[in-house]
């Protein structure tokens, strides 16, 4: 197994992402992949992903992926498979000695655990196990801002032994969001001996600048000064993303009575091709248009007058970066994830939150005219949170990695992120 990195050697690192359902995990991994590889042009990066689209953003430099069979969540700590037609157990048990194997082979100087302490159903455990029997790997778990409601993660964690596995094996837990606004270590009682290990990194966005805004805005709205208002809809993955894009549509007419205006609608790789189609039909007689992915999402947020979006994290945060206005409709489930993070955010000022059991054509138009008149927001936070963390990570790896931070400033406050290549998250296929 794994032994402490000797001069010279190639610095490896090791992340699992759990993403059966979006792209919000993968999306976030992929950041952080690149911003390691950036920051340390040495380090070789290999991302475990069960993903149905596979590598569906671009790799990174000195990147690759392993692919595992897909599963999905269905609730409360139920799974099933995506793909393959097996119960869940044999499937669990193939995606489990295939973690284990390749972290044996690969011997990660540092892995990083996205979301899940023991993995989907405990398959991470015989890694961890593994890899702690060797004082060489260091392991961290980074979780988004919210994860489920309290009493629905506290108990699926104590069930499932995620509070034993944060003890015994994580050396750093970082958060990707601010105490402030959600105290995860209290919400989700984190054990005290796991306290000073726990880092709120703040909330990790794409370092893009968003310089494609300009040139999209002339391209939908005919520019700066035509008088025409662009409405950016995005639907994240798109699963269930219709009921929000079809009122986004059925709006149009109500807002244009006051405001002359067009709408992108961002559908998402996973939304059923029949629902996609049935968009694409109504879009072109509401002088509008419907792509299932674009490569800049930051660009269209910036470029827009008004985001529309439900309330995953990688949108969200990309929404307070760009400081558009933005309306936010919450999934329904299977978690209370996003409208945890729509109700904390709404109540902040940062966004207009519509609840989706709220959600009808004149709720959504008044909803919209009174984004369009309100502008620019203030007062949202910094996005620095990719610095924070990776900044984390590489002083964890040590050596020249660690070096490399400090150089580029990624150790101290208010350094900025090194820049991914510029396909990064352009995703392989666009429509």
């Amino acid at each position: 197994m794994t032994q402490p990195r000797t001069e010279g050697e190639t610095p490896r690192v090791m992340l699992y992402s759990q993403d059966g359902f979006g792209l919000g995990h993968l999306r976030r991994t992929s950041l952080i992949a690149a911003a390691l590889t950036q920051a340390c042009s040495s380090a070789a990066v290999l991302t475990a992903i069960d993903s149905r689209l596979g590598a569906f953003f671009e790799p990174a430099p000195n990147q690759d992926y392993l692919k595992l069979p897909s599963i999905v969540k269905i609730g409360p700590g139920e799974w099933q498979a995506v793909g393959l037609p097996l119960d869940f157990p044999q499937v669990h048990a193939m995606r489990s000695e295939l973690l284990c194997a390749t972290a044996r082979t690969y011997r990660p100087h540092l892995l990083l655990v996205d979301h899940m302490p023991h993995g989907a159903m405990g398959e991470l455990l015989p890694t961890l196990e593994a890899l702690r029997r060797d004082s060489g790997t260091r392991i961290v778990l980074g979780l988004r801002d919210i994860i489920d409601a309290p009493p629905v993660t506290r108990e699926v964690w104590a069930r499932e032994g995620a509070y034993e596995a944060i003890d015994r094996f994580y050396d750093q837990v970082l958060v990707y969001g601010r105490r402030d606004v959600f105290d995860l270590g209290a919400q989700y009682g984190l054990p005290p001996s796991v306290a000073s290990r726990v880092r709120y990194t703040g909330y990790v966005a794409s370092p893009s600048k968003g310089l494609e805004a300009a040139r999209l805005r002339t391209r939908y709205a005919a520019g700066e000064g035509s008088g025409r208002a662009l409405i950016v809809a995005m639907a994240g993955g798109g699963a269930d993303g219709y009921p929000l894009l079809r009122a986004v549509l059925d709006a149009l007419p109500l807002v244009r009575e006051r405001q002359p205006c067009t709408a992108v609608l961002v559908a998402g790789p996973f939304m059923p091709s029949g629902r996609r189609r049935e968009l694409q039909r109504r879009a072109r007689a509401a002088d509008a248009r419907v792509h299932v992915s674009v490569s800049d999402t930051l660009s269209h947020i910036r470029a827009a007058d008004v985001v529309a979006a439900m309330a995953g994290y990688s949108t969200t945060v990309e929404v307070l970066c760009a400081r558009t206005p933005a309306i936010l409709v919450p999934r329904r489930g299977p978690s209370a994830e996003q409208r945890t993070r729509a109700g904390l955010f709404a109540g902040r000022g940062w966004i207009r939150a519509i609840d989706p059991d709220d959600l009808d054509v004149e709720t959504l138009a008044a909803a919209l005219l009174a984004s369009l008149a309100q502008g620019t927001v203030r007062g949202r936070p910094a996005c620095d949170g990719l610095r924070v963390a990776v900044g984390s990570l590489l002083g964890l790896l040590g050596g020249d990695c660690a070096e490399a931070a400090a150089a580029a400033g990624m150790l101290e406050e208010g350094a900025a992120a090194p820049a991914p290549p510029a396909n990064l998250l352009a995703p392989l296929k666009l429509e």
